[in-house]
């Protein structure tokens, strides 16, 4: 069992930046991939960003590649997500994911665990 906390969203303008943390206990964290997704208003959860249990390799949807950079600290078994240069169409609710096993997997159907989500808000 794993599981996850998420902090760090809030209200912000375009062109700011936030930094997610999601913490986790259970498992050994460096066993196993962590990933962000989200969720608009009337939207399917979609895939953010993932890094594998090392950390070494890090995956990223198209619409935030450039702008966002997940990370985790192993010793203290958290993992973030810095957003920068946001934009309104990243305004969701936000989800951190622990998959079942190493990789930095992009699909939802690869993470068993997840937290309860925090709201980002980006004004125009």
């Amino acid at each position: 069992q794993v599981q996850l906390v998420e902090s760090g969203g809030g209200l912000v303008q375009a062109g700011d930046s936030l930094r997610l943390s999601c913490a986790a206990s259970g498992r050994t964290f460096s066993s196993y991939g962590m990933g962000w997704f989200r969720q608009a208003p009337g939207k399917e959860r979609e895939f953010v960003a993932a890094t594998s249990g090392g950390g070494s390799t890090r995956n990223y949807a198209d619409s935030v590649k450039g702008r966002f950079t997940i990370s985790r600290d192993n010793a203290k078994n958290t993992a973030y997500l810095q957003m920068n240069s946001l934009k309104p169409e990243d305004t969701a609710v936000y989800y951190c994911a622990a998959a079942d096993s190493f990789p930095a997997f992009i699909t939802r159907a690869a993470y068993l665990y997840w937290g309860q989500g925090t709201q980002v808000t980006v004004s125009s």
